[in-house]
């Protein structure tokens, strides 16, 4: 027996180095030291063997197959290296399939500004308060100074979850991120941590606009507020100035335009040139309202305006998206269409 090994190890060397391509070195695998190979067929040969002698010829049926399965190796390094340079990395047609996509993702033209403004906003002073967008419409008019009879409490111009014909307290979607300013004046005094009042609150509003170019159902919007003592209309002015060109860039053209809103007194819209399509010329558009907050709603969060005064302003984020970057149409913001996503 010790003489047939000798002869299948003297065998299979010389059949495996004349082995040139994997398919070859494979089946030189299968004939010597495969499950059915011939190592595997002399091992139930062994109780055949004299007792004497099988010591030795156990000895030497493992220094043979460690021996053939160290140059099996070594041989299916080298061939495997030349495959490589020759074709490419080899594929395991063993391993389960993967989809590969070379698409990156990125966040949504939304997010991103929302997180730019308030980076802004953050570096002069404004940190971040939100609340719930369920409202009561205490804090979506009344404690805003929108009277009940006021046009802008109608059923049709809201989202109305209650009726507000049979419930005394209605709730619904809040039509303005205002309600967070009246939310954090009335924490901040129930737990005496304020005034001074200085926050940004960034979130989502809902009014049942007909959609077209510049409006939809659902938009955001970010609101600032600012309470202190001698606030005045020089400092909320500078404040939307800074804004416009931190954000804008140092040529942002702005201007303020007198107008009303039942918080603010005086109020005013802030308005900036835009240039939306490259063969347009540049065209004011309104970015959002602004003032000084009316003495009635600083009392009804229960804040002395003798002593306090403050500014507020609000933006819509979609208005400050589309003059940034240049996007002619809100709806494009909403229709996720991967051309328009991957452009901006």
């Amino acid at each position: 027996m010790l003489a047939e090994i000798e002869s299948i190890e003297s065998g299979a060397l010389a059949e495996l180095a004349a082995a040139s391509d994997p398919d070859t070195l494979e089946s030189w695998r299968q004939a010597y030291i495969g499950p059915k190979g011939r190592l595997k067929g002399l091992m139930p040969r062994l109780k055949d063997v004299p007792p004497a002698d099988k010591p030795a010829v156990g000895q030497r049926l493992n220094a043979l197959k460690s021996t053939l399965e160290s140059a099996f190796d070594s041989r299916k390094a080298v061939l495997g290296a030349g495959a490589a340079a020759a074709s490419g990395p080899m594929i395991d047609l063993s391993e389960p399939g993967l989809l590969r996509s070379e698409t990156v993702a990125r966040r949504h033209i939304i997010t991103r500004v929302r997180d730019e403004l308030v980076d802004v906003f953050a570096r002069m002073g404004f940190q971040v308060a939100d609340g719930p967008e369920l409202e009561d419409d205490e804090h979506n008019f009344i404690k805003l100074n929108i009277p009940p009879n006021h046009p802008a409490r109608e059923p049709i111009d809201n989202f109305y979850v209650d009726d507000p014909r049979t419930t005394t307290r209605p709730r619904m979607l809040r039509s303005q991120t205002s309600t967070v300013q009246i939310r954090t004046m009335e924490r901040m005094i129930a737990e005496r941590s304020g005034p001074p009042i200085k926050i940004v609150s960034p979130g989502r509003v809902y009014r049942p606009d007909t959609v077209d170019a510049t409006h939809s159902f659902m938009f955001h919007q970010i609101e600032g507020l600012y309470i202190d003592r001698g606030v005045t209309m020089q400092d909320l002015k500078s404040t939307l100035l800074h804004f416009a060109r931190a954000y804008f860039g140092p040529n942002a053209d702005v201007r303020l335009r007198p107008s009303f809103f039942p918080f603010t007194e005086p109020s005013a819209e802030f308005d900036m040139k835009i240039r939306l399509r490259p063969e347009q010329p540049e065209r004011w558009m309104e970015l959002g309202g602004c003032g000084m907050v009316d003495p009635a709603v600083l009392q009804a969060c229960g804040i002395d305006s003798e002593q306090w005064t403050g500014f507020a302003f609000g933006f819509g984020i979609e208005r400050l998206a589309m003059g940034k970057y240049g996007i002619p149409d809100i709806r494009l913001l909403y229709q996720n269409d991967i051309r328009f996503l991957n452009q901006v």
